[in-house]
Formats: structure tokens, sequence, C-alpha cells
């Protein structure tokens, strides 16, 4: 069941984003933007390859011209902060950003507020309905200054629109459960009996193919499982919380599950995890669900048509990941207003469906409900269910991330999944290290963040 303070903070979200919303709009605020012409910065990324081949139709509705510099992604930071710190105008209109980024962009004051442009009957479309977004994705990716500094709260502020935005969801192989009577695990002590149960019963098949690579990769893993455990890395005070019983647990979790799991799974990141699964080498993944298309797309996978999706599993309570990409407008933009016109275009209910049939990654509950896409790709409807329980606070989004995750928390767990370490003398042993990060950030005392 979902948590009465989980139903709070999407409340929380859903009440910022109604108080956006304007009574009335222009009747065609596209219009006085005919013939402009817009330079936006997207990432080489499946979500980004399908807007791309959408825009076309942008420009034939609107008469707004695009051009669009793709990056990889681990570029894209640097060229940005370039971009946005001109004195004068950016070549930038629009741009894609990270979860991760959006602090930093926000407290440099380098990129839009778009909350009164929402507000502008002048700028606003009529019929855009942000309520529909999911609000999850509102609050993890394009909320800033609310509580904690990037959460929902009184002091929030819309800096960003969720484009490009995943959770996590279990998938499992249909065919392999069928065969050896396995039931699809809904909750956590589930899972658990299955890790062990699985190798003994299909010999030579893994478990849960899972990111166990010392750093970011671990981490990430680890975090996905703590949420649901009740865990969290600080309190609100900003305490570490990570080594009390749910960090403990989840990282113990971990260990067995990279144990259980497909070989090699130590070494693992992302790509390699999901390949080891569509290679037919792990009956379950449990992350991501942005790699759907490529599970069941036969050129890319040997277990396409055998795969099926199911919720992330439950424990204290559901939470699954937040995370992936925003779109804002640099403050520094030659043309704000006219690229807010692509940012409500592309994040429309109607571009929403056709990016998603063109297999990006949808943003609105009603899209994972069209009847059509339902259709089309069957995990739809697990998907719209699971999104109600995205928790944008599964991970701390600070400036100190950085510093503190893969450098600290990604080499403690790199040594419990590898069993050099127990579990709880890896995490003690690392508290010391936090705090004095955190202290150093400012963190404790009367001006910390609350």
């Amino acid at each position: 069941m979902q948590t009465r303070r989980g139903l709070l903070k999407t409340g929380a979200a859903a009440a910022f984003t109604t108080a956006l919303w304007p009574s009335a709009g222009s009747a065609n605020p596209y219009a006085r933007f005919k013939g402009t012409s817009l330079v936006v910065n997207f990432p080489a990324h499946p979500h980004f390859d399908a807007v791309t081949k959408i825009l076309p139709q942008f420009t034939a509705e609107t008469g707004i011209k695009v051009e669009v510099d793709t990056l990889q992604y681990l570029r894209m930071r640097d060229k940005q902060l370039l971009e946005m710190s001109k004195p004068g105008k950016g070549d930038y209109d629009l741009l894609a950003y990270v979860v991760f980024w959006k602090s930093e962009y926000a407290n440099k004051g380098l990129i839009r507020e778009v909350g009164p442009m929402f507000k502008d009957p002048a700028l606003a479309v009529p019929d855009y309905d942000f309520n529909d977004l999911i609000p999850g994705y509102v609050e993890n990716i394009g909320l800033v200054g609310g509580r904690k500094g990037y959460l929902a709260g009184p002091s929030a502020k819309l800096i960003g629109v969720p484009f490009g935005a995943e959770t996590s969801a279990l998938a499992y192989r249909v065919d392999l459960f069928a065969q050896n009577g396995w039931k699809v695990p809904e909750t956590y002590a589930q899972l658990e009996a299955l890790l062990a149960r699985i190798p003994e019963t299909a010999k030579g098949m893994g478990a849960l193919a899972s990111r166990g690579q010392t750093g970011h990769q671990v981490v990430h893993a680890w975090l996905l499982h703590m949420a649901p455990m009740g865990g969290r890395i600080f309190d609100d005070q900003w305490q570490p919380t990570f080594n009390n019983a749910a960090g403990i647990r989840s990282a113990s979790l971990l260990k067995k599950i990279i144990e259980t799991g497909p070989a090699g799974g130590a070494a693992f990141g992302f790509d390699e995890m999901k390949n080891a699964f569509m290679q037919g080498n792990a009956a379950m993944f449990l992350d991501s669900i942005a790699v759907a298309g490529e599970m069941n797309d036969p050129a890319k996978s040997k277990v396409a048509g055998k795969v099926a999706w199911a919720y992330h599993p439950e424990d204290i309570r559901r939470g699954s990941q937040t995370g992936g990409f925003g779109i804002a407008i640099p403050k520094n933009a030659a043309n704000g207003e006219a690229a807010f016109m692509l940012m409500q275009w592309l994040t429309s209910k109607k571009a929403d469906r056709l990016i998603a049939a063109a297999g990006g990654s949808p943003s609105r509950f009603s899209t994972y409900g069209d009847f059509d896409l339902q259709q089309k790709f069957k995990h739809y409807a697990t998907f719209a269910t699971a999104l109600k329980y995205a928790d944008p606070d599964w991970r701390p989004i600070i400036n100190e991330w950085n510093e503190l995750n893969a450098p600290v928390f990604g080499v403690a767990l790199g040594e419990i999944v590898t069993g050099r370490k127990d579990p709880k003398q890896a995490l003690d042993e690392i508290v010391p290290k936090v705090r004095a990060i955190m202290e150093k950030g400012g963190y404790y005392g009367p001006n910390a963040p609350k």
C-alpha cells in the first residue's frame, strides 16, 4: 500500500502544478513566433531519437524551426555550462538536463523559472493539462527550492518539465516462470526466496541481473532496494541514516543478488546488466523501464516476446526510482518565449503519444492509459500503476552527491558485494567521511537547507 507520507508528497506536487495553470489562454499562442529559429541541445539517447522524428511536425504546425545539437550525455553538462554562462546570449534556446544538474543550474541562476510562464495567458497553451504529467517526475526533475532544496514545498519553483524520465519495474521471463512454476515476486520476501531457487531449478541461469560495478553503478543498485525497505541516506536534519537496519539489510540483499545472478555481476554496469538479461542469462531484471523497447526487439534481444513486466516489489512501502531527463530554458536564451512554446508542444498530450509510439518514454499518465498504445506496448498498463509510486526522494539531489556517490558509497558497497567487508562494518566506517562532506557543505547549523 502507498503510505500516508507518499500520498501527501504526491498531493503536494499535484497542488503545486494546479496552482500553475491559468484559467484561459490565447487562441493560438504559437502564431506570433512563426519564422523563429530555435537551437536545442539533446543527448544521444533513444528517447530523443524518437523526439527528432516528430520535430518536423512541430515546424509544420507552428512555423517555428528547430536545429538540434546532439551530444553524448557525458559531454553535455560542460557545454551547457559554457553556453549558459555567456554574458550575452548563449547558443541554446532549450536544453535537456539530467536530474542531478537541476539544483546546480538553478542555484547559479542559469535557467529560467517556467512556473510564471505557465500562468501567462499569452504563452500558456489552453489544453496542455499540467496535472496529467506524472507528479513523481515533476517533483523529482522539475522542482527546486522546496523541502530539502529539491522537492515540493511552499517555496518550490518549477524550472523544467520531465522529458525522457524513467522509473523502475521488474522484468521477468514468462516462459521460465511458467515452465518452473515460479511465482512473480510481489514483495521483497518473495524476491529473496527466488534468488536461491532459480539457479537450483534452472541450472546455469542467473536469478536477477543487477548492477554491481564498484562506484556509481553499485550505489544505484543499493538505493533501488533501500528505498522500498524504508531507508534513506539522510534524515530530515541531514544526519546519516544509511547504516541503519534498512541500509544494512538492502546491502546484504544486494550481495545475495550478485552471488545468485549471472556470472560476472560484481563488474556489471547498466549495459552489462541489461545485456545479461537480453542474452538469456538471467530470469529477472529490476531497473529502469527505459529498456522495455529494446528487450522486445528481436534485433537486439534473444528474449524478445518472452518478457513481461511487474511492479517494483513492495517491502515496508512501495518506492520505485525516479530519474532521467527534463527540458529547461537557459536564462540567456535568445528566444526564450518561443522555446517555451516548443517545451509545451513536446510535452503535450498529442506529442507525448507520438513520441511514445516512436519508442520514447512518456511523461503523462494519459499516454500510458492510451488504448492503442497499450495494445502495442503490453507493459504500459503495468507502468501506469507503477508510476503512482515513483519516489522523488529515493536518492538525495544535492551538489555534494558527486563527492559522496562513487568515491565514498561506491567504494564501500564494492567491498560489500565482493565479500571483502561485512555490510555493517563497511557502512559504519564511512559515516565520518559522509558527515565531514556534509559539514563542509553547510548542512549542519542554523542555515542548513530544510
